[in-house]
């Protein structure tokens, strides 16, 4: 007889991540022998910056391979502290910081820290995947506020009071987004900021994790920057996988009130207990070392993302906005809904149409509909540009022999 495994209550309530999936058949069919092109994961395709690297291996050769406290270093915490007051204005001390294996561990840690049973947390939609999960986990309650290609992907002011209630305890704002790549200028967080104000029992998650990779010109403006008097009850997540292209290193880190930070802590020391001692070292390096590795990715993805966009609108049935960062468009597919492929098959959903593309002409995507507004795909641009101009030929060439 064997052993018959009963998944938790809670586990059943949430669901694998769905970029994670799509990647993983991909990986798998290539394992298989097929020519397949992912533009399904968030990952730069630039290695790690050689300053980075060999700040790890002088901590290696010095012994720094022990366990370091929960948040990390006093170093990196320090290191931390001067980015976010060099880059934001914003004034934290090294007892204000939380570090952990990758910006997802903030995340979850914060969300369990504070939720509970009827406790709700806004989450506008697009929205990262995890967002609604962890909340879910934590037994709270998401409630998601779409936002619509016309006001370019961004949550209005009227809608996120409207969703704001007694039993809110967090909102979610994630600048620029994964995954459309929009994000909010001064005036727009501006307008967000003071309707947060009028809420004062209301905690702010930013998620900044992809700050670094704005394009012609945008400025860059974190909540707590904007307006000050939110420094207290904001979360300011930030990390170095997206724009040091360190996501296999596992840091992520924020400035966050001292009572809950307390909880969060508590919560890692059960977990992972703290990132690796050499990502701690490597970060420093990133962080206060030179920034041209940042700059060159910058001109790459402004070109990659100009190159998506144009080639997503020549399709007949896809259109698609020009967002003003991170490294994804998610271009609408509405006009494909409906249509039949050769073999008959009606294309129903945006998950349909990623699955057709993946099986004929071995392109990974992920659908809109993973992320909360269908029917939409998310392509990741952080691929060679060879590859994306291939990619978007297989798609054009796919899209065209529907009927």
């Amino acid at each position: 007889m064997s052993f018959a495994f009963t998944p938790s209550p809670r586990l059943q309530r949430i669901k694998a991540s769905p970029t994670m999936a799509v990647t993983q058949k991909a990986r798998e069919m290539r394992a298989a022998g097929k020519d397949v092109i992912s533009l399904s994961v968030g990952e730069p395709d630039v290695d790690t910056p050689d300053n980075v690297k060999s700040a790890a291996i002088a901590a290696i050769e010095r012994g720094e391979t022990k366990y370091t406290p929960i948040n990390g270093t006093l170093a990196v915490r320090e290191a931390i502290c001067a980015k976010f007051e060099r880059d934001h204005g914003l004034k934290y001390t090294p007892d204000q910081i939380a570090v952990g294996c990758g910006g997802k561990q903030i995340i979850f840690n914060a969300i369990m820290a504070s939720v509970g049973p009827g406790d709700e947390v806004v989450v506008p939609a697009p929205y990262w995947v995890s967002y609604p999960d962890i909340t879910i986990l934590a037994e709270g309650t998401p409630v998601i506020v779409p936002c619509s290609a016309e006001s370019g992907f961004k949550l209005a002011p009227a809608d996120l009071d409207a969703a704001i209630t007694p039993k809110t305890k967090w909102v979610v704002l994630n600048s620029p987004s994964n995954p459309t790549g929009a994000a909010y200028d001064r005036a727009e967080m501006k307008a967000l900021t003071d309707v947060l104000l009028k809420h004062e029992h209301v905690m702010i998650l930013t998620d900044d994790i992809y700050e670094k990779l704005v394009y012609d010109g945008f400025e860059f403006v974190t909540p707590a920057q904007v307006e000050p008097k939110l420094f207290d009850r904001t979360v300011t997540l930030n990390g170095v996988s997206k724009g040091y292209a360190m996501t296999g290193w596992r840091l992520g880190f924020a400035g966050v009130p001292p009572g809950l930070l307390a909880a969060m802590s508590k919560i890692q020391s059960q977990s992972t207990t703290h990132t690796s001692s050499i990502t701690q070292a490597a970060t420093i390096e990133a962080l206060s070392g030179p920034q041209d590795s940042v700059t060159a990715s910058v001109e790459v993805f402004r070109g990659r993302r100009d190159l998506m966009v144009e080639r997503m609108n020549a399709i007949p049935g896809i259109t698609c906005n020009k967002p003003e960062g991170a490294f994804y468009v998610f271009p609408s597919v509405a006009g494909i809904i409906g249509k039949k492929t050769p073999t008959g098959k009606v294309l129903e959903t945006d998950e349909d149409l990623v699955l057709h593309l993946l099986e004929e002409a071995g392109v990974a995507t992920v659908h809109g509909s993973a992320f909360g507004l269908s029917p939409y795909l998310r392509l990741s641009y952080a691929a060679a540009t060879e590859q994306l101009e291939r990619a978007c030929d297989r798609i054009a060439e796919t899209v065209g022999a529907l009927t």
